[in-house]
């Protein structure tokens, strides 16, 4: 991925409040940039690159160490990693300096807002195949963008521009949606250009992507029936990931599961509460941790045990489990018993490319076989996802959703919410006061 390099900051595009430039003058202008189909797609690459990759400052990483260590699926090895350390006692420790949340906060912010400048100059593309891909591809880091602020922060800025306006979380999801809808529009109307495809990051299934993303943030925010048919319009057999290489590292194992500095899984229980333990002989066990790790070696493993390993946009599972849970909450249940077991069930082995994976292997369980009612159905559903789709960062927005014990006695979350970064603050007046732990 090493030729698709960008360095976003030649665009000028500050944080959500911010209306600064921050031009490189060796580096093309932003006007010369975002008037061509390749300029565009070279921004395009670069939300992925700004997504994906910088170890600590990544997305990835600090997505995957917010929701970790905010719910014990992942604790502490080196106290000294100061950032990570105060996120996983939570509460009041986790200050609007910390450092997680701050990348959190402002990556996302960049990525929506260059992402929002591709969007408003895609018409800059003659092609019509190389413009619905340029717009696709947008879509999809944009709605990653807003989702991953929706799933941390209670509110946040939609614009760019001097003391934006915050909108609750639940617009942030509804404007990654609908964005996601347009994006799959023109992408039936004009299937994506072999130029297009020459010039752009490979490992990104784009129609399916789109569809994943919607039903994953329709279910979020509780558009049931809209999860159901986008979740069943991704081909299960497709695999959608972001690529890596020696110089473009998967972040996770750079900083994380490649060492036993930062952190690392609980325990092969996935810090999950004795009721809700993986069952005896879940074959994804084995494939998300080490049972008995070396003094060397990270417990964790899946999709992050090599600087080359790629990691996927979305599991199958996650599309089943989707399914399952908007059956559970209409109520019904049968239909979403049909779901569960699609996961529970399944035997077949994990999906590979280039030798890594790309998909868990199937649990291996036996049918679902508890109390045939809603509350017990859901809370079966949430064991599946914690297993299924472990360090992937998805446990405190499924620990809120789910109703799970919150910040007080017998809790498995610390925190609700994480804090605005002071940087938001300091810089823009319209930012709330900080939600309750």
């Amino acid at each position: 991925m090493k030729r698709y390099i960008l360095l976003l900051a030649l665009l000028g595009l500050g944080l959500g409040s911010c209306n600064k430039d921050y031009l490189n003058p060796s580096s093309a202008s932003e006007g010369q940039v975002i008037t061509s189909a390749d300029g565009l797609i070279t921004v395009c690459n670069g939300l992925q690159y700004r997504y994906t990759t910088n170890g600590f400052v990544s997305v990835l990483y600090n997505r995957v160490a917010a929701g970790g260590l905010t719910t014990r699926e992942l604790t502490i090895l080196n106290v000294g990693n100061i950032e990570e350390y105060n996120v996983s006692l939570g509460g009041g420790n986790l200050t609007n300096s910390n450092a997680v949340a701050r990348n959190l906060w402002s990556q996302c912010q960049l990525i929506r807002s260059n992402a929002d400048l591709v969007l408003a100059n895609a018409g800059n593309a003659a092609d019509p195949g190389t413009r619905s891909g340029i717009v696709a591809y947008a879509s999809i880091f944009r709605a990653l963008a807003l989702g991953t602020l929706a799933e941390f922060f209670e509110q946040a800025p939609l614009t760019t521009g001097e003391n934006a306006a915050f909108v609750p979380r639940a617009q942030l999801l509804q404007a990654a949606v609908t964005q996601l809808e347009d994006a799959a529009t023109q992408l039936a109307a004009n299937p994506v250009s072999a130029d297009f495809n020459s010039k752009i990051v490979p490992g990104i299934n784009l129609p399916n992507t789109l569809q994943a993303l919607i039903a994953r943030y329709s279910l979020f925010a509780g558009d049931y029936d809209k999860a159901l048919a986008a979740a069943g319009r991704v081909d299960l057999a497709s695999r959608s990931v972001f690529s890596f290489d020696e110089n473009t590292r998967n972040p996770l194992f750079e900083t994380s599961f490649g060492n036993r500095n930062v952190f690392e899984p609980t325990d092969v229980n996935l810090g999950l509460p004795a009721a809700l333990a993986p069952e005896a002989g879940d074959r994804r066990i084995p494939f998300y941790t080490r049972a008995a790790p070396t003094a060397t070696q990270n417990r964790g493993t899946g999709f992050y045990t090599a600087a080359s390993a790629p990691i996927p946009v979305y599991v199958p599972g996650e599309m089943l489990l989707i399914r399952a849970e908007a059956y559970a909450r209409k109520s019904d249940l049968p239909n979403a018993v049909t779901e569960l077991n699609r996961v529970r069930t399944s035997t077949a082995a994990a999906t590979t490319a280039n030798g890594f994976p790309t998909a868990p292997p199937g649990a291996g369980l036996a049918a679902y076989a508890g109390p045939q009612t809603q509350d017990a159905i859901l809370t079966e559903i949430y064991r599946q996802r914690q297993v299924e789709l472990a360090f992937e960062g998805f446990r405190l927005e499924d620990n809120r959703r789910f109703g799970r014990p919150g910040p007080g006695t017998a809790a498995e979350r610390n925190r609700n919410f994480l804090p605005y970064p002071r940087v938001e603050r300091e810089n823009n007046s319209a930012t709330p006061a900080d939600p309750a732990i």
